[in-house]
């Protein structure tokens, strides 16, 4: 499960980078990546929350 969490930690910086340019510098590839990181995060917390409920029994 920190494996999984320390995915999500890197995602999300690459997300958090990437909007940023985005919104900042107006750099559309930057807006791109920052919607794969999205969807990217989507399904890591899907995997997340099944892991949690598993951890938690």
């Amino acid at each position: 499960m920190k494996e999984l969490v320390d995915k999500i930690h890197a995602e999300f910086d690459e997300f958090r980078k990437n909007s940023e340019a985005q919104l900042v510098k107006g750099n559309k590839a930057a807006g791109m990546r920052a919607r794969k990181s999205a969807l990217e995060l989507s399904k890591l917390f899907k995997d997340f929350r099944k892991q949690s409920v598993e951890f938690s029994k």
